[in-house]
């Protein structure tokens, strides 16, 4: 029988290598990605805000019909709400989402609410 020489399977989220980057911590594309999109989100709000209120407001301009006649008319209708999923879009590479918890018990585990107090003494006063 020949030897198998590769590394042995671990299960997911575990690795043979004890010197590796630390679960939860982001790797180095996604540390720059970040950083990326929050330069140009930085760099660009000024701009960010017009480009907004363009979607929001709507926005006309000059259009020809078939015979070459220009009239004005809407290149982009008003829409307030699209503007507003835009912006969420953008914070929400900016700021991280808060994951939602429930805390609840059941009948065999209630929930059990402890509250801890910590007291600082000067060991001088005491005297």
């Amino acid at each position: 029988m020949a030897e198998n020489n590769k590394p042995k399977q671990t299960r997911k989220g575990k690795t043979n290598n004890p010197h590796g980057r630390p679960a939860g911590t982001p790797n180095k594309a996604t540390i720059q990605a970040r950083e990326a999109i929050a330069l140009f989100v930085d760099g660009n709000a000024h701009r960010l805000s017009e480009w907004l209120d363009k979607v929001a407001e709507g926005e006309k301009g000059m259009k020809c019909n078939r015979a070459g006649e220009q009239y004005e008319d809407w290149i982009v209708e008003p829409n307030p709400a699209k503007a507003f999923e835009l912006f969420q879009s953008v914070v929400e590479y900016h700021v991280p989402k808060l994951a939602r918890t429930e805390l609840v018990g059941d009948e065999n585990n209630p929930l059990a609410i402890q509250q801890v107090r910590r007291v600082i003494v000067d060991p001088k006063r005491d005297s």
